[in-house]
């Protein structure tokens, strides 16, 4: 029994020391460990792309919206719009769309055979760009109507991602092969030729029997 526990000792040092090696190690990419898709997507890891642009829209806008937030309580609304104050932020900006790039031409690509999923994509990223604009301050505004307008993005994009997503369940369930023969059934019943009438029976033998 020593003997066997010392083996399982050595095994699991031997499997602790793999998993700790730097050639182990997860790499490091944007600050988070993955594969890069995980910087952009972190919540949709594995998914599909459209899955990961959907989760990129909001999570490339808070990284933003924090950048412009820290500014702001570093040096005060008025100051947060001067170009020094303002540079983190105006980096932030170009930096995500470069990390957008990939996960939105990702699923246009995922929708090329479904014109309404594609146009409901690029909305979003008209939108998802508008916000990232709208980010800062804007003179005269309190800061309840400022925080409350930022937060209010989060509602645009759920509301856009959610139309999307009833398209392509739409789009699935036409699809599918119960819908597919019910469509081909319907329209080989439009073409099939109208039926004609049955001619009339012949009259039977006691009806050509003449009358006495």
């Amino acid at each position: 029994m020593h003997r066997y526990a010392a083996v399982l000792a050595t095994a699991a040092s031997a499997l602790a020391a793999l998993l700790l090696s730097p050639t182990a190690a997860a790499e490091m990419i944007g600050g988070n460990p993955g594969p890069q898709y995980n910087y952009v997507c972190p919540h949709a890891d594995g998914q599909g792309p459209m899955d990961c642009y959907f989760d990129a829209v909001e999570h490339l806008y808070t990284m933003c919206r924090n950048v412009k937030s820290i500014e702001i309580l570093t040096y005060g609304y008025e100051e947060s719009l001067e170009g020094v104050n303002d540079a983190k932020y105006e980096s932030c900006v170009e930096k995500q769309k470069q990390n957008m790039a990939k996960p939105y031409q990702a699923a246009l690509k995922e929708a090329r055979n479904a014109k309404p999923v594609s146009e409901g994509l690029r909305g979003l990223h008209e939108l998802w760009v508008a916000a990232l604009a709208r980010l800062r301050w804007n003179r005269g505004e309190s800061d309840a109507d400022y925080k409350t307008r930022v937060a209010s993005a989060y509602d645009e994009f759920h509301d856009r991602i959610g139309r999307i997503r009833t398209l392509v369940a739409e789009l699935k369930d036409k699809a599918s092969p119960i819908a597919s023969a019910r469509a081909a059934s319907a329209r080989k019943a439009e073409k099939a030729p109208a039926r004609k009438a049955a001619p009339a029976k012949n009259a039977t033998a006691h009806d050509k029997t003449p009358q006495s």
